[in-house]
């Protein structure tokens, strides 16, 4: 994978930057830029013919992406050039005004970019939902694969998707079969070309496939149809035009294609900061750039340029490092475009056909459409998808945005109202009912809400589940109101509001709601009170109500990881801990099920092996370290700890078969190191600790020793690590050397 390298001080010397270039980057970006090349070649020639463009489009298109957007954009791995993703927009612009007018559409559109980049809203393009991306280029993939099956059978391709389908089974009847076969080898070489030899693999597949299939197609003479090409390739380039009428069309034309060059550009960016390690782009600096090169493609005739996913990811896997690559890659696109395009002359279309139609295939992507329902936006996809297909890809662009924003809208204001009854009855004869609200409770939903209320029984025992993240007032006094109504029949309301956090507690994380929040109701500022049945219930409450709300937000979220586990377990740490319930492991190490093996004690001691000590702490690591190897073994103590303060006040004073004071004898070589003058013990005190946090800090350093004294812990590699928890202020801290430090200022070694 390609690493990103400074280019050096802003005001460093050109001559400076350029050697520093030379000497540790060049040989990286001149065989990467040569691999881009080698790609771009056949996908330029071929997205121009798509196009309904001068085959010369797309080299000049390939050349100015490469030079100009290379120096400009604000992602240096980022490779532009003509793409697959405008094709059909471009098809249709060009049957629609002709190519001259399109050039203009493309030279206005990047000026609209620069517009765009110098009001740095680069990032705005972002909010855009990439289920409507996906969905975009799933309907131009299909839009390709509709029109290019008719070039394959030795036709041409219709002017819509839905022409293409009508017209497909006559175009099979009367087929070329040179044609076909050539269109079909391409794609065949395509597919096995993943499954060959790593060596071969090196080379680009889609150059491989067009350069064997052009070979043999002028060896055995085959009466096919060519790419044609200007007999002076120069004469391809003059200046765009403006229409003689239709403005609005023509505004609609630069319109999208702004918005689409742009989409596709920034999210390609963004792929590449995922792909290579340590870059980050500029998305206003990349809009410039995308801009730049799209004022001087269309003026020069060339196809609209983006940032394309496919040659940028080459780009990095070949090894670039900045962004030279892009630009000699223009270079060498360039030098073969003067010197040696007669070569393109000789590839058949069909060819070109069966390169395109694997493009279109690969971009429609089942693992998009699984994402989509993941996230219950497969609905979005389909309706974009078909929009583009049928309609065309503006109008098929804004449906899916439109349904996505209505199904974002109806999720915000939309609340799930059910009740659920059932044959029991409580402590006094009535019959239970429970109704469940989910979601957002705002007055747009009271409507329903009063509706299914009228289905709870008068005089009847309700449990009022609110799973709700937001409650309006035009909902609370509906419920109000409805619960002094049942009250009056002889019913009773009993309110639970899982999931909603208090809100004076509302500055706590989401992912964990205290017990007591179960129980503090008497701060509530709502009069809808819980009503316990019985004290037997209120006891309970807080135990069944947290388990209630792990099973409708935990569980779902933790069943996948679960399932993982359900086998075996490897933890990364045995986490010996006090039993103080103020103290939770996994929330401290912000780890989860399976990441930590724990036992816990009162005082976080570990006693004597043999007849007279307690095994379970010995029972409990010997097993982490025989069966499970675990890496790393934790002792963690705490401030204001009961049992250290038990032991200041000198267990002897407890009556002699006090299982406490039995327990605590296996702290004393703590109190002993304490009072002889401990390390840790005198940094504590400058510190200001008091002396029950000290004799916590001195313990952490005991009780490692006495682990490290068990001969399965000394012969193993086990890390022992200290760490100790301050309450008041959730500091984590740990041993190192003779101090406890704060983690963010502790070495991790070893």
């Amino acid at each position: 994978m390609g690493q990103l390298r400074p280019s050096g001080s802003a005001h460093a010397p050109p001559l400076g930057r350029a050697s520093r270039w030379l000497r540790h980057d060049a040989r990286f970006d001149l065989s990467a830029s040569l691999v881009v090349f080698l790609v771009a070649i056949p996908l330029s020639v071929g997205i121009a013919a798509a196009s309904g463009a001068p085959v010369m489009a797309g080299l000049i298109a390939a050349v100015v992406g490469g030079i100009v957007a290379g120096s400009l954009g604000g992602s240096p791995l980022q490779v532009s050039g003509p793409a697959a993703g405008l094709t059909v927009v471009v098809a249709e612009l060009v049957s629609q005004f002709g190519w001259a007018v399109t050039c203009a559409i493309t030279v206005l559109a990047g000026v609209l970019q620069l517009v765009l980049g110098a009001c740095r809203i680069g990032r705005a393009a972002l909010a855009i939902s990439p289920t409507v991306v996906h969905a975009m280029l799933a309907g131009i993939g299909v839009t390709i694969v509709l029109g290019q099956l008719h070039v394959l059978t030795g036709g041409a391709a219709e002017a819509s998707a839905w022409e293409n389908v009508r017209d497909l089974p006559a175009a099979v009847v009367g087929l070329n079969p040179a044609a076909a076969a050539l269109g079909l080898l391409v794609i065949g070489m395509l597919a096995l070309w993943p499954r060959m030899p790593a060596k071969l693999r090196g080379v680009p597949g889609p150059l491989v496939a067009i350069v064997l299939v052009t070979g043999a197609s002028l060896l055995l003479a085959l009466d096919v149809d060519r790419v044609a090409l200007p007999d002076d390739p120069l004469s391809a380039i003059h200046l765009p035009e403006l229409p003689d009428g239709q403005w609005f069309a023509f505004a609609v034309g630069v319109a999208t294609m702004t918005i689409i060059a742009s989409v596709e550009s920034l999210l390609s960016a963004v792929s590449v900061d995922k792909l290579a390690t340590g870059h980050r782009s500029d998305l206003n600096r990349e809009l410039v750039g995308q801009g730049s090169a799209n004022v001087v493609s269309g003026l020069l005739g060339g196809l609209p340029v983006t940032g394309v996913i496919v040659r940028s990811s080459t780009n990095v896997r070949a090894g670039a490092r900045t962004r030279a690559s892009a630009i000699l890659h223009g270079i060498w696109v360039l030098l073969f475009t003067v010197l040696l395009v007669g070569l393109v002359e000789q590839v058949p279309l069909a060819a070109l056909a069966g390169l395109l139609i694997v493009m279109g295939v690969k971009l429609v992507r089942l693992a998009d459409m699984a994402v989509a329902r993941k996230h219950s936006d497969l609905h979005v996809y389909l309706v974009t998808l078909a929009g583009v297909v049928l309609l065309d890809l503006l109008q098929g662009v804004l449906l899916g945005l439109a349904v996505s924003l209505l199904g974002m809208l109806r999720r915000v204001v939309w609340a799930r109202v059910r009740v659920r009854t059932g044959d029991d009855t409580d402590e006094d004869g009535r019959p239970r009912c429970a109704v469940i609200v989910e979601g957002t409770l705002s007055f747009l939903s009271v409507p329903r809400l009063s509706r299914v209320l009228t289905q709870v029984p008068d005089g009847s025992a309700v449990q009022l589940e609110l799973v709700v993240d937001y409650l309006d007032h035009a909902a609370y006094e509906h419920l109000s109101a409805w619960q002094r109504q049942h009250e009056g029949t002889g019913g009773t309301v009993a309110v639970d509001e899982i999931g909603a956090m208090p809100r004076q507690r509302s500055g706590l994380p989401r992912w964990f709601s205290p017990w007591s929040h179960w129980q503090d109701t008497e701060h509530e500022e709502r009069p809808l009170i819980p009503v316990p049945r019985s004290q037997h219930d209120h006891v309970l409450r807080p135990l069944v109500t947290g388990a209630q709300e792990y099973q409708r937000t935990g569980a779902p979220a933790l069943r996948p990881h679960l399932r993982k586990l359900a086998g075996s377990q490897q933890p990364h740490a045995v986490f010996l801990t006090c039993a103080d319930s103020r103290i939770v492991p996994n929330v401290i190490t912000a780890s989860g099920p399976g990441d930590l093996f724990t036992i816990r004690n009162v005082g976080n001691l570990v006693p004597d092996p043999g007849p007279v000590g307690d095994q379970s702490v010995h029972a409990g690591v010997l097993y982490a370290v025989r069966a499970l190897q675990v890496p790393t073994l934790v002792v963690c103590g705490h401030s204001r700890c009961g049992g250290m303060a038990a032991l200041l006040a000198d267990r002897r004073t407890m009556p002699e078969n006090d299982p406490m004071g039995q327990w605590l004898r296996w702290g004393e070589p703590s109190l002993e190191a304490l009072r002889a003058g401990h390390p840790i013990a005198e940094h504590a005190a400058e510190a200001g600790w008091s002396e029950v946090d000290q004799l916590a800090m001195v313990n952490v350093a005991v009780q490692l020793e006495k682990l490290r004294a068990i001969p399965e812990v000394a012969a193993s590699d086990i890390r022992l690590v200290g760490l100790f928890f301050d309450i008041p202020s959730g500091a984590l801290l740990m041993l190192d050397n003779d101090r406890l430090a704060p983690l963010a200022d502790t070495a991790l070694t070893g």
